[in-house]
């Protein structure tokens, strides 16, 4: 079975091209959300803002802590009737999915979606043409077609009897042998040929096919069916991008899927031999390069840690599973929309050290990046979604450093949809007052990119910023290097390097030349490109009314910078280019205003220094001081500010 390659770049930067459309978007259709149950002792809400009650759709809840059934509730049915992916069990009327409405749905008290103090995680699909389906229908014994609104030809359904058990569920999915074959979700046994499933004929974009087995159309039975869409577009702003893929590939050991996108959800079966798992992935949860979570979706079994699979820019990365045929579901990471409040992406918190107990942040967003700093000296320290972190163990670097990431008990859990919870030692047992600053990854403002040194000199990288990149930032994970910095003013091949004060330097060995640099792609150079050592790099650009990156000249007198912003910068990174000077920071958490605006450098240990020297200011960030480091008379500097 051969690799499939899958289309859907971005497609932001086309917005004014061809016939207009209404966009759709990811987010307004998919959502992993994680949260705690309470046992129904108060109303539970969740509100991942998807439109169920007027749209409608499937919301699919797994108790990550305990063991207990899947449950899976859909508008079509209604609320309460619940089907479990782990059994052959009939519809139940039970307390999970107890309401839908126009942001999320209502949990019962059933301990399988309501477990008191167990966490669990919910996916919630909504039906959208080129996405998802949920069709009913009644058995007549006999070949039929099935009518859908997919819009579209699934890559893949579930069909499942509703009225009894009659042998569990059926799977059809594009990646296996061929239309004849079925695979049932609630079991382990490899894909077989039985034509009496889909009568042997593939789907169209307007029926599927059902045969006379008594899993998929039994006389005077009840069935639903979960269609998927595949390589569909229809999203984006001009309608074009791919958000599902339904793909299938012959394992060799590891493997590199290329989807055109960077997923955010994948589920990965072997159908070629028995005793293998339907296995899901979730970004929220944590598929990242240092370790998976895992649950099966033909199992009541806790979460787990999985295999070795982590997204890239333009797909995914697998291994550990030998050879074989392997099928998946993959699902775009969102968000795709361009933020217009920087309070959805970006937000600075202090907090003070509370000994043994781990500190809950709330950023009322899911954080990709959290920089923290012990505000009486001590290291910057980065962790972030991506290379993987957790409450158990932290996964750092240090930008005052040019050592590789390290490891270690304790770290910040970013499995929670509108914060993370710290529990790394160094800082909140056993440091003092601190800074964070959270980052959302986001068209326009904010990417990361993952990536291995395959030492071919230059290379060329793909990114999901969707526009320019004017920030890169380089750092080398599995040795010692120092952080490459390159912005879109430097000319040539002129850098800087983040942990340290130096000015711009002029090398070939870090970046290529900013202007080489694409809305879909970065260069880096050998010394960023060794082979089989790991890298990691940061892109910033300039989003209206959200953050902006920059360059001005000293004056040695008080001085406005104007970003664009409605209010004031809460955020502001300024470095001196043309001579030494630290990496200075500013945020409003800690104080942005005359008498109170401390700074702390991202180059060094000290302590944060009060110093009167750039304030918040309608538009931007003012500098008041005529310090050398931020603006001597003549000095060049660079900055980045968020409002």
């Amino acid at each position: 079975m051969p690799l499939q390659a899958t289309s859907g770049a971005a497609s932001y930067d086309a917005f004014g091209g061809g016939a207009a459309v209404v966009p759709n978007y990811i987010e307004d259709v998919f959502s992993t959300w994680l949260y705690t149950g309470n046992g129904n002792s108060s109303p539970l809400t969740i509100t991942n803002n998807i439109d169920l009650s007027t749209k409608g759709g499937l919301v699919w809840v797994k108790d990550r802590t305990s063991v207990n059934d899947h449950a899976l509730v859909d508008t079509v049915r209604g609320a309460y009737n619940t089907l479990k992916s782990d059994t052959t069990d009939a519809s139940a009327s039970l307390s999970t999915i107890t309401g839908f409405n126009t942001t999320g749905f209502n949990l019962g008290g059933s301990v399988i979606a309501n477990a008191n103090g167990d966490s669990f995680v919910s996916w919630t699909f909504r039906k959208q043409l080129k996405f998802f389906d949920v069709v009913t229908y009644s058995g007549n014994g006999s070949n039929r077609t099935i009518s859908h609104n997919l819009g579209s030809t699934p890559g893949c359904i579930f069909v499942k009897c509703t009225s009894q058990d009659v042998g569990g569920w059926q799977v059809y999915h594009s990646g296996m042998t061929s239309a004849a074959y079925s695979m049932n979700l609630n079991g382990t046994s490899a894909q077989s040929s039985q034509p009496t499933v889909w009568n042997s004929t593939a789907p169209t974009s307007t029926v599927f096919s059902v045969g006379s087995a008594a899993t998929v159309n039994q006389s005077g039975d009840n069935y639903v069916a979960y269609l998927f869409a595949s390589n569909a577009g229809g999203f984006g702003l001009t309608g074009t991008d791919n958000v599902i893929s339904c793909g299938g590939f012959t394992a060799n050991g590891n493997n590199t899927i290329t989807l055109g996108y960077e997923p955010q959800w994948v589920m990965v079966r072997r159908v070629s031999s028995a005793g293998n798992d339907w296995e899901i992935y979730d970004t929220m949860r944590g598929m990242a390069l240092t370790s998976s979570r895992v649950l099966n979706a033909n199992t009541s079994g806790a979460e787990g840690v999985g295999g070795t699979i982590y997204p890239t820019a333009t797909g995914f990365y697998i291994s550990s599973y030998g050879s074989g045929d392997i099928i998946y579901i993959a699902i775009r990471r969102g968000p795709m929309k361009v933020p217009t409040d920087a309070t959805t992406v970006f937000t600075p918190q202090i907090a003070t050290s509370s000994g043994s107990a781990a500190n809950t942040v709330t950023t009322n967003f899911p954080t990709d990046l959290a920089i923290s700093q012990i505000r009486n000296g001590y290291f910057a320290e980065w962790f972030d979604r991506l290379r993987g972190d957790s409450q158990s163990t932290y996964v750092r670097l240090r930008s005052a450093s040019t050592a590789a990431e390290a490891t270690g008990a304790g770290g910040l859990g970013f499995d929670n949809n509108t914060g993370y919870v710290d529990n790394y030692n160094w800082q909140n047992v056993g440091g003092g007052p601190y800074v964070y600053w959270n980052m959302r990854r986001a068209p326009s403002f904010f990417d990361e990119v993952c990536y291995t040194g395959n030492d071919t000199g230059t290379r060329i990288l793909d990114h999901n910023l969707a526009v320019f990149p004017e920030l890169v930032i380089v750092k080398k994970r599995s040795g010692s290097l120092g952080w490459a910095v390159q912005a879109s003013t430097f000319t040539t091949d002129n850098i800087l390097f983040l942990n340290t004060n130096a000015a711009l330097t002029s090398t070939a060995s870090y970046l290529s030349y900013p202007e080489q640099n694409t809305s879909t792609q970065f260069k880096v150079r050998y010394n960023l490109n060794v082979a089989s050592d790991t890298y990691v790099a940061y892109l910033f650009a300039t989003c209206a009314g959200v953050s902006k990156v920059g360059s001005y000249s000293g004056t040695g007198a008080t001085q406005t910078i104007s970003c664009g912003f409605t209010g004031g910068a809460r955020f502001v990174l300024i470095k001196r280019t043309d001579s030494t000077g630290d990496w200075y920071v500013w945020d409003t958490a800690r104080g942005m205003v005359s008498g109170t605006d401390p700074s702390l450098l991202l180059n060094s240990t000290a302590a944060e220094v009060n110093a009167n020297s750039v304030y918040t200011a309608t538009g931007g960030f003012q500098i008041v001081s005529t310090a050398a480091g931020i603006n001597a008379s003549g000095g060049s500097y660079i900055f980045l500010a968020v409002a």
